[in-house]
């Protein structure tokens, strides 16, 4: 059985270790001097922590120290731990399971985001969890989408709905679900095409996939989660407003976390839209996606001990 923690902490470590080398390894010394404390801003705006973010911390850090000059490495970390506990507070995504009939999930995202092996890899987690999951290819505008869906469905013992490459995706859409109903698999992920956000008919597109979702289910789909690529940082916000703006979306999935020492850039997401993040990715194995927990992120950022919660 894996850590959960241990996810959270290898997957992350790119950040954990940028944060360390621009701050000399501030977190271990004993003792902090003036100095320490812009290395500690440098990094943290490098991690994509955002400013509103980065400055609470440095200023909580600063006026600690004003009143003990012995102020420790491990005193500062526990400041950027409640700073972000508080920060990312009702930032945790969980999905509510209808009754009686499938759960709907869409993941929605550009191309390259990891949009296709999200969707597998949820319904992996949720058949370890001894759920019936139905993944659909409705990503018909690229054939490789749906070849890549179908391998990984294969791969892991996932039902699968696809249409063929051009086919209307709505309908595809519309069939996976009277198929999932039918068969009784309560959950359904259904995997939209890669648009970009400013291309208003790509996204008129996804409004389609919802009516006729809504055909079989007038509350479906349950749950849009946009799948934003991790190594983005900060620049993934916009995207992630306009897409909101114009679609409504229910939270986010933040992928490739472990490429990159831009992991704060989720902090900034959620602290700009309030969306929740349910899910972060942390590689490419189907266990690599992990549900987001706030404890388990914060900790792996600032180095607490890996005894935490598995």
């Amino acid at each position: 059985m894996f850590s959960i923690f241990k996810k959270f902490k290898d997957g992350l470590a790119k950040s954990a270790k940028s944060i360390a080398e621009k701050t000399g390894g501030i977190f271990g010394r004993k003792a902090l001097d003036a100095s320490s404390i812009e290395e500690l801003e440098e990094a943290l705006f490098a991690s994509d922590f955002g400013y509103e973010t980065t400055e609470e911390i440095v200023e909580e850090t600063r006026a600690a120290y004003r009143k003990d000059k012995s102020l420790r490495g491990q005193d500062v970390a526990s400041i950027g731990s409640s700073v972000l506990k508080r920060v990312l507070a009702g930032s945790e995504g969980r999905v509510a399971f209808q009754e009686g009939k499938p759960t709907v999930i869409c993941m929605i995202g550009v191309n390259g985001s990891g949009k296709t092996t999200t969707t597998a890899k949820l319904g992996f987690q949720y058949k370890q969890e001894g759920r019936n999951p139905m993944v659909a290819a409705c990503d018909t505008f690229r054939a490789a989408a749906i070849e890549q869906l179908r391998e990984w469905s294969n791969r892991l013992d996932l039902e699968i709905v696809a249409g063929q490459h051009g086919s209307d995706s709505a309908s595809v859409a519309f069939d996976a679900y009277q198929a999932a109903k039918a068969r009784g698999h309560d959950t359904l992920i259904i995997d939209t095409a890669g648009r970009l956000h400013t291309k208003s008919n790509l996204m008129d597109e996804l409004a389609k996939i919802r009516r006729v979702l809504q055909k079989h289910d007038e509350s479906a789909p349950h749950y849009s989660l946009l799948v934003v690529d991790g190594s983005l940082g900060s620049n993934s916000i916009e995207q992630a407003r306009v897409f909101h703006e114009k679609f409504g979306l229910d939270g986010l999935v933040v992928t490739k976390l472990d490429g990159t020492s831009r992991g704060g850039a989720l902090v900034g997401i959620y602290r700009e839209l309030k969306l929740p993040i349910f899910f972060l990715g942390f590689g490419e194995r189907p266990e690599d996606l992990q549900e987001y927990r706030i404890d388990n992120y914060v900790d792996a950022i600032f180095g607490t001990p890996e005894e935490a919660e598995a």
